[in-house]
């Protein structure tokens, strides 16, 4: 006789496995769109607030290629990840996103830098993108020193710190939706350093939890 605890459980995994679909798909989409948004974005300057117009104005070329660039990270450094299992596309795909990240990173420091909207919100965007360029130098070394394990780990870290752009968004709308634009300058800087350090954060506990790290020698 099958007790009701085991019915349970039976009915459980399928819906917890699509549950687990629905949240990625939805994750995926959004993730998509921003990206779509930042790759269309130098062609739409006109939409620009203020602040964002005058840095595509002084950098017609590096701003551009910034907002590109980190629009496809978004893509590229997921699609490495996942092709893990196949190593040969997994090589491929790495080798552009990390070319990739390295354009953004570079770029992220004068677009940062120049005419920042504040001090504070350029020192967190500059940050994230030294914090960036360390992971990918560190995940670059870890695999030609043959540490898979701990470039996987120096690569996930780096993808927490990608995923920042998506969370500035979102939190940037959260707060425009429930706080208005009262003290609108101060929570952009305060989430310039939330949106990348907090997924960050979570990655480096979750790697320390499974025993892993980017600078384990083995």
């Amino acid at each position: 006789m099958v007790s009701s605890s085991s019915l349970q459980a039976t009915h459980a995994g399928p819906a917890r496995r699509a549950l687990r679909t629905a949240i990625l798909a939805g994750l995926a989409l959004f993730v998509s769109y921003t990206a779509l948004k930042a790759l269309g974005s130098p062609w739409a300057v006109d939409d620009f607030p203020e602040a964002l117009a005058i840095k595509a104005e002084l950098m017609p070329v590096i701003f551009p290629l910034h907002m590109i660039s980190g629009g496809l990270a978004l893509v590229l450094v997921p699609l490495a990840l996942l092709a893990r299992r196949w190593p040969r596309w997994h090589k491929l795909a790495g080798r552009i996103a990390a070319a990739d990240v390295a354009v953004a990173g570079l770029t992220a420091f004068p677009v940062a830098l120049i005419a920042p909207v504040t001090w504070g919100s350029a020192l967190g965007f500059s940050a994230q993108g030294a914090v960036w360029l360390g992971l990918l130098a560190l995940g670059i070394a870890n695999i030609r020193r043959r540490r898979p394990a701990a470039h996987r780990a120096a690569m996930l870290l780096m993808a927490a710190t990608t995923s920042g752009a998506v969370f500035f968004r979102v939190y940037l709308a959260l707060y425009a939706m429930i706080g208005g634009f009262r003290h609108y300058e101060l929570f952009y800087a305060f989430d310039a350093w939330i949106a990348w350090s907090l997924p960050l954060l979570a990655m480096a506990i979750w790697l320390k939890r499974s025993g892993a790290s980017p600078f384990d020698p083995r």
